[in-house]
């Protein structure tokens, strides 16, 4: 319990127990002036029953602005809530833009490589077409020079 409702209770049963304790001066008739008129009315009671009429207006106001706290905080509950998701739902789509971004990029690099790999084995192609030439020139070269020398021996012998 928090100290204002210790402190409260602590007031409320003061007033019971001085009520109760004194009952017979609060029951006592006296004369009340009420501005206008005066009559004759036991006055302890007449404030007694004001204090209880205060005290219960008291707590029904409590109680609605209790009430009125706690739709409050419903309210903004909802509206936070509200705000969440909106934020999830955003964060969802950047996220969504930033796969399609990097997909995008990795198929741009692919292609990239790709293209890279053309032209590097097109180069590979020409450099080993190349090396064939070559190759067939000086197997050429060395059949020509091997039958020029066989060429030469036949000659040679006859």
């Amino acid at each position: 319990m928090h100290l204002r409702s210790v402190v409260l209770l602590l007031t409320v049963l003061a007033i019971a127990a001085l009520a109760a304790l004194n009952w017979p001066t609060l029951a006592e008739p006296s004369l009340v002036s009420l501005g206008v008129m005066s009559i004759e009315a036991p006055l302890g009671l007449i404030m007694l029953a004001l204090t209880a009429l205060l005290s219960t207006f008291f707590v029904a106001y409590v109680l609605s602005l209790q009430g009125s706290v706690l739709m409050e905080t419903r309210r903004h509950t909802k509206e936070l809530h509200a705000q969440r998701e909106l934020a999830d739902r955003a964060e969802a789509s950047r996220f969504t833009e930033l796969r399609a971004f990097l997909e995008t990029q990795h198929q741009q690099a692919h292609a990239a490589v790709l293209q890279r790999m053309d032209v590097l084995e097109a180069h590979l192609a020409a450099r080993a077409q190349e090396t064939d030439n070559t190759t067939a020139a000086y197997v050429g070269q060395l059949e020509q020079q091997l039958r020029a020398r066989e060429h030469s021996t036949l000659t040679t012998v006859v």
